[in-house]
């Protein structure tokens, strides 16, 4: 009788945290998932298919429990057909292994235990560079303007020189022509 109290009163405790002092919601939300429950029981009491469904529930979760392959006996030309299906990736993967191993004496060389040693002044060049980058794009941008701001002014500078031709030529012409004419 005790455990019956003490388990009315977790729950006790446990509905005044969800609801506060609100105990006619509560009863509204508990009868409302009853009335919810209701409907789904009926619905799949109608429907075969739903039926047959939940009968196959536990087989359903046996088959996508992640250790159901692990269990299953598969025979041994099935395995074998896996493993020559694989040949390759198979043979490809010992060739990466025998090159792990003859690079095994480099990995374990006391320079690449080193390498934490060095993480600070690596981190600490690798932070110069970035601002070197930085300093190096602004120079870039720099360089691009003043580049097209050139281009400009030798267009410009190109244009008035025509002109200066056209005139020269003009004035030139004009002069031959007034020679000639006296």
């Amino acid at each position: 009788m005790a455990e019956l109290k003490r388990l009315q009163d977790r729950l006790d405790r446990l509905e005044t945290r969800l609801y506060g002092d609100r105990p006619l919601q509560a009863a509204q939300f508990v009868d409302a998932v009853v009335k919810i429950q209701a409907s789904l029981g009926n619905i799949s009491n109608k429907r075969e298919r739903i039926k047959t469904l939940y009968k196959k529930i536990d087989d359903l979760m046996k088959f996508l429990d992640p250790q159901y392959i692990d269990r299953i006996d598969v025979p041994d030309a099935m395995k074998l057909e896996f493993i020559l299906a694989e040949e390759e990736f198979i043979h490809s993967q010992v060739h990466l292994l025998e090159l792990v191993k003859k690079q095994q004496p480099y990995l374990e060389s006391e320079h690449i235990k080193a390498v934490p040693n060095y993480s600070s002044k690596v981190q600490a060049l690798t932070q110069v560079q970035i601002e070197e980058q930085d300093q190096c794009n602004a120079i870039t941008e720099d360089v691009t303007k003043m580049l097209d701001e050139y281009n400009k002014m030798i267009l410009l500078l190109s244009k008035q020189f025509v002109q200066w031709e056209e005139m020269l030529t003009k004035f030139e012409a004009a002069k031959q022509i007034k020679p000639s004419s006296d």
